[in-house]
């Protein structure tokens, strides 16, 4: 769960507080919006490999990497100029950070990896460039222990689950708030249109559909209790119990 933006987060919190009505608990365990992407002000302070993939600059990124620059390379916050690509959707830099030799798999200080930082942001396009260059979508990531698949079934980024999916992403880890990704595209969505569609790739691929909350709900009783009637109808037809 990872919001960025200020409305992200208040929709976020807004979520989580109707959710609380499947499980006082939650009251006691709302987190924090955990994603930080570089401020302009720090990106501007940026130097070396971190101001070129920032800034997109492929051939200042070949010439830094030819004179022996470390393209796993942290910032203050942990993040490697593959991050910083990732948060900026340079994919041109993400390719030439990776034929230089960046890790794909580096987590940053809040453990996102750059295809959590591109689930997340609902950008397709990187996720697909990161995927191909061999990143994984196995990862166990974030504060919460949970995977680049829970939090894009938490936002509903349908095109960015399947690709996930497609990619191996384990179907049902649980993390540490004792969610799956199907679990979070109902109690943290909003039974539109979107969070259907993330929770059919979810049936479809055969996630588990019985696995239940810390409270004994299954995603089937989640999807009653939110009064999500299409959801409710397809995880029925789905032998949801």
């Amino acid at each position: 769960m990872q919001p960025i933006h200020l409305t992200s987060t208040l929709r976020h919190w807004a979520r989580l507080l109707a959710a609380a009505g499947c499980g006082l608990w939650l009251l006691a365990a709302l987190p924090a919006a955990a994603q930080v992407p570089p401020i302009p002000a720090e990106a501007a302070q940026y130097q070396g490999l971190h101001a070129a993939a920032h800034r997109g600059d492929t051939a200042k990124i070949e010439r830094l990497a030819a004179a022996g620059a470390n393209p796993n390379a942290r910032d203050a916050h942990g993040r490697t100029p593959l991050h910083v690509a990732a948060f900026a959707r340079q994919r041109g830099a993400i390719r030439a950070l990776a034929k230089a030799g960046a890790d794909l798999h580096l987590l940053e200080n809040d453990r996102y990896d750059g295809v959590t930082i591109a689930s997340v942001a609902d950008d397709e396009d990187t996720l697909r460039v990161l995927l191909q260059l061999g990143a994984s979508a196995k990862l166990t990531t974030s504060r919460y222990d949970g995977t680049a698949l829970i939090a894009a079934a938490h936002l509903g980024h349908d095109g960015v689950v399947r690709q996930l999916i497609a990619a191996g992403a384990p179907l049902d880890q649980v993390n540490n708030l004792h969610w799956t990704a199907v679990i979070e595209s109902i109690v943290l969505g909003n039974g539109g249109a979107r969070h259907q569609a993330t929770l059919k790739a979810l049936i479809d691929a055969r996630a588990n559909l019985q696995l239940a909350d810390r409270q004994g709900n299954t995603p089937l009783q989640l999807a009653r209790s939110r009064g999500f009637g299409e959801m409710v109808r397809m995880l029925e037809a789905a032998g949801a119990k």
